[in-house]
């Protein structure tokens, strides 16, 4: 039957809490919360937002630590009532580390319409001045109204904004992606699909709740799961948090993977209950993909997606197994239509050339919020355009080669960087590498690369640039390659903006270099 009720999926939620009122369904670092308490927190929460006016058409605003229970709480609330959340600590689905200033925060509260805010205690001081600066807001630092004063779910409505979203900005300023219920439900329909057959999952999420694992979390806890929450990435609670809390899911951003690879404690983790690794959000360099398969075996899962769109392709477990294929992104989902067309005139690219990956999801955005010229540049005849350019190999699998936009003009060429990255991460030395393009003072662009070399590496700039010249075009060969340590990654885990940099320096104000992005949203 179909849910004749606003937000199906909370319903759903609160009906398993009820059957198990004694179970624990959220662990803390410092405690847990069991499910008749958490249910609790909802309906008061549902009766404190009520009577400060939240419904139907409003967008209530939400301000916490990371990844606190408040932030589930006021959200499911939220949705009982029909309203729409936003959160205003971070634009990051990978990282809540640096919060956003006060002006980015007003400039949401005044862009989505929000009439309420909910702020936790760590951020009292912060409400105070977001109530200063804008006056038409209620600050509400507490949800406990009693609970058996909540209303009734509002009237469901598909089409009516749930979530406001934000992209990770990693290429321009950060846009405020709209999904409505409908979307949201068939997002966590999908993802119910992926626990089905094994019974209640426990969920590690390090990642902030309120973005990329929202609605894992919210399917997990509706088919009876446990949520363990992190307030961040650390390598070593992570490994105790597999033994200790039993986990069977994780979902990773890429250099939270690679930082466990490195974690000197690894080979010897417990890793029995651990069914399923996520990892997303930036390309992913073979050789170390490579490595995590030697470590957890069949429990790797990649998903290539957006925030725009949801996830788009997969690398399953048994792909992983194949070397060859780890370079690609994997084929879609089986719900995911994916074109890939000329990003100039919008038809079809050529077979076996590369051209803008474009998507139709029913997991995909609902359009730009208050930016009808951004949704229509974006959507086209029905698909969203990743901004990925990208082609399918002899295998059928999707391989990402740049962004639109982003070509190197260089001799007369036009050259993508990321073929370019590919290269220099195929020499067995190389475990990281950006390339970008460089105008000397007469105006000519030139190719310009950064690499960091594997532990116990050696190899020299200009042995790079031989091996870029031996295995692709010569005019692929870098100007200069400089050897870092580490390349600098921007927080949410993409390359930062590099200038050329002189070999061993440090990165500098960027220049041309425009690093791959919006590849950080998606669920299995």
């Amino acid at each position: 039957m179909a849910p004749d009720r606003h937000c199906a999926y909370v319903l759903r939620i609160l009906d398993t809490l009820r059957r198990t009122p004694d179970r624990p369904v959220i662990r803390l670092a410092d405690g847990q919360v069991a499910a008749a308490e958490f249910e609790g927190a909802v309906r008061s929460a549902c009766a404190s937002l009520h009577a400060s006016g939240i419904g139907p058409g409003t967008v209530l605003a939400v301000l916490s630590e990371p990844n606190r229970p408040l932030m589930l709480v006021a959200r499911y609330a939220a949705h009982l009532l029909g309203a729409a959340v936003v959160h205003l600590r971070s634009m990051n689905p990978r990282s809540d580390a640096e919060p956003l200033p006060l002006s980015a925060q007003l400039g949401i509260i005044r862009d989505t319409g929000a009439r309420v805010a909910v702020v936790d205690e760590d951020n009292a001081k912060r409400g105070a001045e977001l109530q200063e600066n804008a006056p038409c807001l209620t600050v509400l630092g507490r949800l406990d109204a009693p609970a058996d004063e909540a209303p009734a779910p509002a009237p469901y409505s598909p089409e009516a904004l749930a979530v406001v979203d934000f992209t990770s900005g990693s290429t321009t300023e950060p846009k405020m992606v709209r999904q409505s219920y409908g979307t949201h439900e068939a997002l966590l329909g999908l993802l119910s699909r992926g626990w089905a057959d094994r019974g209640p999952a426990t969920l590690l999420s390090v990642t902030p709740i309120s973005h990329t694992t929202a609605p894992m979390v919210d399917a997990v806890l509706a088919d009876g799961g446990t949520v363990v929450l992190h307030e961040g990435f650390d390598a070593d609670a992570v490994l105790r948090s597999f033994a200790q809390d039993r986990v069977t899911d994780v979902y990773l951003a890429v250099p939270h993977l690679y930082r466990l690879l490195e974690h000197p404690g690894i080979a010897d983790a417990d890793l029995s209950s651990v069914h399923r690794v996520v990892y997303s959000g930036t390309p992913a360099a073979p050789s170390r993909i490579a490595r995590a398969v030697e470590l957890f075996g069949d429990r790797l899962v990649q998903v290539y997606g957006a925030t725009e769109t949801g996830g788009i392709t997969s690398l399953t477990p048994e792909d992983h197994r194949e070397p060859l294929l780890l370079g690609s992104v994997g084929r879609p989902f089986p719900w995911v239509r994916v074109e890939l067309r000329d990003p100039e005139t919008g038809r079809p690219a050529a077979p076996g050339e590369a051209g803008e990956v474009c998507v139709a999801s029913p997991t995909a955005m609902d359009g730009y919020l208050g930016a009808a010229d951004l949704t229509e540049e974006a959507v086209s005849e029905g698909m969203v355009r990743t901004g990925d350019l990208g082609r399918w190999d002899q295998y059928g699998y999707l391989r990402l080669t740049g962004r639109v936009g982003r070509l190197i003009k260089s001799g007369g060429l036009k050259i993508d960087p990321a073929a370019v990255e590919e290269v220099l991460l195929g020499h067995p030395a190389v475990k990281d590498a950006s390339v970008f393009g460089i105008s000397d003072d007469d105006y000519v662009e030139h190719i310009h690369a950064a690499v960091a070399l594997r532990e116990g590496a050696r190899c020299t700039s200009e042995e790079l640039r031989r091996h870029v010249a031996a295995e692709a075009p010569a005019a692929w060969a870098p100007h200069t390659v400089a050897v870092w340590d580490e390349l600098p990654l921007n927080p949410s885990g993409k390359h930062a903006a590099l200038s050329a940099p002189a070999a061993g320096g440090g990165p500098r104000a960027g220049l041309s270099h425009v690093p791959l992005g919006n590849r950080e949203e998606g669920s299995p």
